[in-house]
């Protein structure tokens, strides 16, 4: 039966690929490529793009850091599209809307190509989507050769940069993954989580209101200001310790080779089985939330004539009437004295931004499972106070409120997507089973059958996929609530990352000796 994807092969086979190496690359040429795909990332995180107002290149959020991207920048949409891309043909396969063999290599292909058209599709939505819908300050461009363009044409320009950024960042990530060490998409997001982490630390130690100035200014309360100013960098080292110590809880099954009954090996499970992904598509996910709110500043979607909801009113001391909430009214476009209707957007999510800051949900159902506030600068007064007091400006919803809705859906989403992603790659019980027994290994004390090591594994990914992804998530709100440099989510992610290249490179050492090792005795 052929790929519902086969109507698509025309069409990508126009589509540029990055070749795969006629001689695998040794590790010094790996390190080479993954050198210089930083360098390129880098180079396009810090060149703002033509035509934009250059406020943009100034401002970050949260969401920027996990995503690689930077607003303003060439690499205003980061990962995003990439990884969207991925969730959507996904989601598709798991809902069988489209039937794909992944052991078939033909159709395996396929549905790789069409992955990477849907992410060049998205490059340019989503890039005109930050640039028009989310209302970025579009500057006339002066040319030599053109002359002043209209701010309509400057537009289009910064678009195209935008998208060709995404692009680039995609095309980067194939070579990484072919000729470098590891992914490309993980090394940029480690990338940009270090880089936080550096211009945190040289903050605190030589910004405003620093160490070195606290120092220099003195006074009976040296010591405890420098400590309260420490505290990110006490936080992030903390939160590293932690992931470190999780990283390495697993359980192993035992397994012995059938032609060599006397060795016998350990198949480990770790409680991350499923490592940093699921956090990495939660994350691309709330980057898309972020890029609605952008869409939704100033939106209205009036109803008129509905009644207002009573907790949205308030009683008039002096009549003793019931009148709208004036916080209400202050956002609601369709306000006309007490019988104004509802405007929709104010549930749905009302945003903020402009003036060169990132949108960002202030209100309603978006809001609730938008990131959670961090400390800005060393103020973790200020922050505790706005944790315990802070309440939104229509619905009145408590931060607290916030925090826990937050932690039970990033929870809720990353189980979601830990189990899409053991389904969609192969890392289920029956298909590691038969892995293991196309290697000749068998658990010892049962006979040589993938269903009885199915039966066996069976007993152990199912929960630990579930327990895994959900403590992975809890972990991830939880760090983010410490104010941790580089943002704890970043960290998580950074750990993971670095661990999995760690791997990666002690496997190319093995390789290397095993191969050097074969060498000699075959002479």
């Amino acid at each position: 039966m052929a790929s519902s994807l086969h109507f698509l092969r025309p069409i990508l086979g126009f589509l540029p690929e990055v070749g795969a190496p006629k001689v695998p690359p040794s590790f010094q040429e790996k390190l080479m490529w993954t050198a210089i795909a930083l360098l390129i990332f880098f180079s396009m995180y810090h060149v703002t793009a033509v035509g934009l107002d250059p406020r943009y290149a100034a401002s970050s959020d949260f969401l920027q850091v996990v995503t690689a991207s930077k607003l303003g920048s060439l690499v205003t949409t980061g990962i995003g599209p990439i990884v969207l891309a991925s969730i959507f043909l996904q989601l598709f396969m798991g809902a069988k809307l489209i039937n794909v063999d992944m052991k078939n290599s033909e159709e395996r292909t396929e549905f790789y190509g069409t992955q990477k058209l849907l992410a060049f599709i998205l490059c340019l939505f989503e890039a005109w989507a930050y640039v028009v819908l989310g209302k970025m300050t579009v500057i006339s461009i002066s040319l030599p050769l053109i002359g002043a363009l209209a701010v309509s044409t400057a537009t289009f320009l910064v678009v195209l940069q935008i998208a060709l950024g995404s692009i680039v960042l995609l095309y980067l990530d194939e070579v990484v993954s072919k000729y470098g060490i590891g992914s490309g998409i993980s090394l940029f997001i480690a990338a940009g989580v270090a880089l936080a982490v550096v211009g945190g630390a040289i903050d605190i130690f030589t910004g405003d209101g620093g160490i070195a100035q606290i120092v220099h200014e003195g006074g009976a309360q040296v010591v405890a200001n420098s400590i309260l100013v420490l505290l990110p960098l006490i936080f992030t080292i903390l939160v590293f310790l932690v992931i470190v110590y999780v990283e390495g809880i697993r359980i192993e099954v035992p397994l012995a080779f059938e032609r060599a009954r006397g060795i016998g090996v350990g198949f480990p499970i770790k409680f991350t089985y499923v490592s940093n992904i699921p956090v990495i598509l939660a994350f691309a996910l709330i980057a898309n939330f972020q890029l609605m709110a952008a869409m939704m500043v100033d939106q209205h979607l009036c109803v008129s004539g509905v009644q207002v909801p009573q907790y949205l009113n308030q009683t008039d001391l002096a009549t003793g009437q019931n009148v709208i909430n004036p916080d209400y009214l202050a956002t609601n476009a369709c306000k006309d004295g007490n019988k104004s209707g509802i405007d929709l957007v104010n549930y749905v999510g009302r945003a903020t931004g402009g003036s060169g800051e990132p949108a960002t949900f202030a209100d309603g159902l978006f809001y609730l499972i938008s990131p959670i506030y961090r400390p800005l600068g060393h103020n973790y007064a200020g922050y505790i106070t706005t944790l315990t007091t802070q309440t939104t400006p229509v619905f009145h919803i408590p931060e607290a409120v916030h925090i826990l809705v937050y932690i039970i859906f990033l929870m809720a989403i990353c189980v979601v997507f830990g189990q899409f992603w053991v389904e969609t790659t192969n890392m289920g019980p029956k298909e590691v089973a038969e892995q293991l027994d196309a290697s000749g290994m068998q658990i010892p004390g049962f006979r040589r059958d993938p269903r009885m090591v199915a039966s066996i594994l069976e007993k152990y990914i199912p929960p630990i996929v579930v327990m895994g992804s959900a403590f992975v998530g809890l972990l991830a709100a939880l760090a983010d609530l410490t104010g941790a440099l580089g943002t704890g989510t970043g960290i998580l992610l950074t750990v993971g990352i670095i661990y999995k290249m760690y791997q990666d490179i002690e496997n190319q050492n093995v390789f290397a000796s095993s191969a050097l090792a074969s060498g000699l005795l075959g002479k």
